[in-house]
Order: C-alpha cells, then structure tokens, then sequence
C-alpha cells in the first residue's frame, strides 16, 4: 500500500484509505487554507459534513487545487435535523451547492436517528439511483443499527463511518461490518492527541522511529479500516500520511490490540434506540 492505493468498496467505486477529516476545522480560511495543502501535497480523499459548516471552504480549495474532478474524493453527511425522506434530498441538494459539484461521491446518514433513519435510507437510495452520489453509506451505527438496515436496504452501505483507535478497537462491529461487505471508517484515530503520550505508543514510536500519530495511523491501516485524521496544522497534514515506508509487526499489532479501553472522544451510539 502506498499513497496512491485505492481499496474497493462493495459497489466497485475506489476510495483513497487515507482521508483528511475536517470536524471542527473552522470555517472559512483555515478550512480552505488546510484542505488546498493536503490536496496539493498528496491527500486525494477529503471527509466533511453539513454539520461541520465547511463544504463551501472545501468545495472553494478543490476548485483550487487544479485537480479533475475524478481525481479526488470527496465524502459528506446527512445531519439530524435534517433527516426524513423530503428533508434529506433537500439538504443534499444543499450539500452539492455548498461544494458547487455535480456530484458527491461518498454520503453518509450521520447519526442513526429513531423513526427518520429508515426515510432517510430512501431517499439516499434515491440519490444513488439518480447517480447524484457514487456511493452511501452511513456514521456512528452499532451491530443493531445495521442489522435493521439491511432489513430494509436495496443498496448496502458501503462503509459505516465511527471512532475508531487502539483504544476503542470496535472489533466486533468491525467484524460484523466486514462480513456484510461493509468498510470502517476510523474517525479519530489519533484520539484527538489525548492518548499520544501513553507511555506503550511512545515506546512503539521510539523502535519504529515514527510519531505516535504515525503508529496510530498505520494500526488502523494494517487493521483494515480507512482512516481520517484531522489536522489543519501543514508539519502534522504532511506527517499524517507518510506512513507507507514501514510496518508494524504482527505481534506489535496484536500489542496495540491489547489497549482497548473503550476510550471515546465523542459522541456514542450505543444507547441510540
């Protein structure tokens, strides 16, 4: 694997497994100013969401960067309040505007919202169907969330986007996710810097001679998930995806395995009727 890898999704579309997340980027300059970096220094993959409030500063630095626009890719989401059948296309419609694009390739069901989710499903099918979006998908769905879509699901998510690290290895919905055809996304992964100090991932750093993000990243990688860290600082954009010239041994990875702690750095689904 390297910079320029692709990994099939279950519908045949390829997607970059390094991607920038853009949760909490502020809007404006130092979205734009972030995303125009990663796009001209190798990210080809850029994560976004109605929520965030930055599709227009993303959509703005594509434009930019002076890349076709076949050659990136770009995801973004279904907030809450506007979810249901009616609301969804309207707020998709809103979502290409902000971008200013013909098309979206990756839209997630942000949040598994009771009594509108399965609406929302509808009309996400709807824009595949259209060829609006490439792909959909949905974020932050547990076992059971999944297992009541695909009871009603004529297209299956392609990825089912959560925190994921070392310390909250989902190995079980990840499992349950891979047998369904269905991708993680690993938002998170560098724990929002709260675990880079954890005195196991600085001595992992020190043998491979990489950062903690480093590590961080490259487990998530070698456990087969796509993975989206954020940053708008350009050192740590550029460090976040120069992971491709080492690997982490087998019994390293298993070590890395072993600090699960159920650590969570934002919301969680698990109670979510």
């Amino acid at each position: 694997m390297d910079i320029n890898s692709r990994i099939e999704l279950n519908n045949g579309v390829m997607i970059p497994p390094i991607g920038l997340g853009a949760y909490l980027s502020k809007p404006g300059d130092e979205t734009y100013n972030a995303v125009l970096f990663a796009l001209q220094n190798g990210y080809r993959h850029i994560d976004s969401a109605a929520f965030y409030r930055n599709e227009s500063d993303i959509g703005r630095a594509f434009r930019d960067s002076g890349l076709k626009r076949e050659d990136f890719f770009i995801t973004t989401k279904l907030w809450n309040k506007d979810q249901g059948y009616d609301k969804a296309l309207k707020a998709f419609e809103q979502s290409l505007k902000n971008f200013q694009m013909d098309y979206i390739d990756l839209y997630l069901i942000h949040w598994p919202v009771e009594n509108l989710r399965k609406e929302s499903w509808k009309a996400l099918e709807s824009l595949y169907d259209q060829k609006l979006v490439r792909s959909i998908g949905v974020s932050n769905y547990t076992i059971r969330h999944i297992k009541e879509l695909l009871g009603y699901a004529n297209v299956i998510p392609v990825v089912n986007q959560v925190e994921f690290s070392p310390f909250l290895n989902q190995k079980e919905l990840q499992e349950f996710c891979m047998e369904n055809k269905i991708y993680i996304e690993a938002y998170t992964p560098l724990t929002r810097g709260q675990k880079l100090n954890d005195p196991r991932l600085v001595q992992l750093s020190e043998k491979y001679k990489k950062t903690a993000a480093q590590i961080l990243i490259k487990w998530s990688l070698q456990i087969g998930t796509i993975t989206l860290p954020k940053s708008v600082t350009p050192s740590r954009i550029l460090e976040n995806i120069h992971v491709f010239d080492f690997e982490i041994s087998q019994e390293d990875m298993e070590y890395m395995n072993s600090f699960n702690e159920n650590f969570r750095t934002s919301w969680d689904p698990t109670n979510t009727p």
